[in-house]
């Protein structure tokens, strides 16, 4: 009898730590995060108690919020959906065989594996208007008389931006879709040559539906990456100028460590939150949908 109990809670014994783990460094923060959102919150950060959605209303009555979230999602689309077509388009590329191959695919990892941090610098640098290497280049050859300020609107500054989310998004794309493609039995594409198949029709329906997973794993993984991510934004533009380059990880960054708004930071992060819980769960239906109809 002892022997059967003790086998039936071994499992759970095992999953212990896992727990334990997932509670304090997941589940509490995000209970903590909540209770602040609802809280009066000084500029020192000790909280004064709770003050209900006033927090919500406070951020909700900021036009800077609104344009931050809109910018959040315009970023979002903007980096994964450019950097998922890209990476799919090179992971065909990298899959055929050609001379160099492995010396491409090394290259083509340096954006993904190098911290964010130093490739923001790197492009900060590289698109400045007084000394910038990018200035240089053109001017050496002959394509620009004197320099010119690549940012010098809002939007030429979110879109450098989102070029170097992009830069340094699309590398994981490619290496999980050619994981895929690198999965698929050839003798598929030359049956298909066989009957007669174009490339599109071989694209549509081997490639597509073969890859699939892989790179439904890689955009909704991006999706949460890019949603998330602080250094390029923050490195390149503090949301300058006037806050109108901001996203909502640096926007609540701001409210929280120069204007002394933990509260209001909370209720950002909790907004943040919500909309990736959102868009998670529909990810979750669609797929077991797909798995029910396969």
């Amino acid at each position: 009898m002892k022997k059967k109990t003790l086998a039936m809670i071994q499992p759970y014994v095992w999953l212990l730590p896992s727990v334990i783990l997932m509670v304090s460094m997941i589940l509490i923060p995000i209970v903590s995060v909540f209770k602040i959102s609802f809280s009066d919150v000084g500029r020192s950060g000790i909280v004064r108690g709770l003050n209900g959605v006033q927090n919500y209303l406070d951020i909700f009555a900021e036009p800077t919020f609104w344009h931050t979230l809109q910018n959040t999602v315009i970023w979002t689309v903007v980096v994964v959906g450019v950097s998922t077509v890209f990476g799919f388009v090179l992971a065909m590329v990298l899959n055929q065989e050609f001379k160099g191959r492995k010396f491409v695919r090394a290259v083509v990892i340096f954006p993904w594996a190098t911290a964010l941090i130093i490739q923001s610098v790197i492009w900060k640098y590289i698109i400045n208007a007084d000394y910038g290497s990018l200035n240089i280049l053109l001017k050496k050859i002959g394509l620009i008389d004197g320099f010119v300020n690549w940012t010098k609107t809002a939007g030429s500054m979110f879109g450098w931006e989102c070029w170097v989310g992009i830069f340094v998004t699309f590398p994981f794309v490619t290496f999980c879709v050619l994981s895929g493609l690198q999965s698929i039995d050839g003798s598929l594409y030359e049956s298909a040559s066989v009957d007669g198949a174009s490339f599109w029709q071989k694209l549509f329906k081997i490639t597509l539906p073969l890859v699939a997973p892989s790179l439904t794993v890689s955009t909704v993984l991006n999706i949460i990456y890019v949603f998330n991510s602080f250094p390029i934004v923050w490195t390149i533009s503090k949301g300058a100028p006037a806050d109108q380059t901001h996203t909502l990880v640096t926007y609540l960054y701001q409210l929280s460590f120069t204007d002394g708004k933990g509260g209001h930071a909370a209720a950002v992060s909790v907004i943040g939150f919500v909309i990736l819980a959102f868009c998670a769960s529909i990810y979750m239906i669609l797929s077991l949908r797909g798995e029910e109809e396969s």
